[in-house]
């Protein structure tokens, strides 16, 4: 079946929606505290006050867990930024400045920004839904930073090498082997990708 033929999942009832943000909540805790290896299903289901069987029908595996819970902490980000939009006087400075108030937001949860990281480069075909949920927010933040609604091909190929990297300089960081600095070097240069800013 294909993605345009798959029904709809039908939308969470407000209960649902609870449960899964209590479920969501609890694995960014036990995560903050100790990393990957401290999510496990059943203390997550246990914090979250949920069934074992119940965490499972939302989330198949941590793997789902913590991918889903990195989608949630990017649209809490999204929302921020549309709050308080970026500052710059073109393209570039203002997707750098959104990458680096990412990265900061990460550097404040190291352990639950690892999990996730983890997560994300761990994740299989089946998590592949989730995988690429994050991968769109991703790109949304970018084009919102960049100020444009209808990118060109060119530009949406200047946006995943920027997720690309922004990604690598994650990893390197919390593996210890780059600093804060060489990060936002890294991450200033690949966003002058996209040029100026749209008119």
């Amino acid at each position: 079946m294909t993605a345009e033929a798959r029904p709809a999942s039908p939308p969470l009832t407000e209960r649902q929606e609870a449960r899964r943000r209590r479920i969501l909540r609890a694995t960014a805790e036990l995560a903050g505290r100790g990393g990957f290896e401290a999510v496990q299903m059943r203390e997550v289901a246990e914090a979250a006050e949920v069934a074992l069987g119940t965490l499972y029908r939302y989330f198949p595996s941590k793997i789902h867990l913590l991918v889903a819970t990195l989608r949630d902490r990017l649209q809490h980000l999204r929302t921020a930024l549309r709050e308080h939009p970026p500052a710059g006087d073109d393209a570039a400075s203002r997707v750098a400045e959104t990458l680096m108030r990412a990265f900061r937001a990460m550097r404040r949860e190291p352990q639950l920004a690892d999990a996730m990281v983890r997560a994300l480069t761990f994740a299989d075909r089946s998590a592949s839904s989730e995988v690429d949920a994050v991968s769109r927010l991703t790109t949304a933040i970018i084009l919102d930073a960049m100020g444009t609604g209808h990118p060109t091909p060119g530009q949406l190929s200047a946006v995943r090498v920027i997720e690309y990297t922004w990604h690598s300089a994650l990893i390197t960081w919390l593996a210890g082997r780059a600093s804060i600095a060489q990060v936002r070097t890294d991450i200033e240069t690949v966003c002058r990708l996209v040029g100026p800013a749209a008119p």
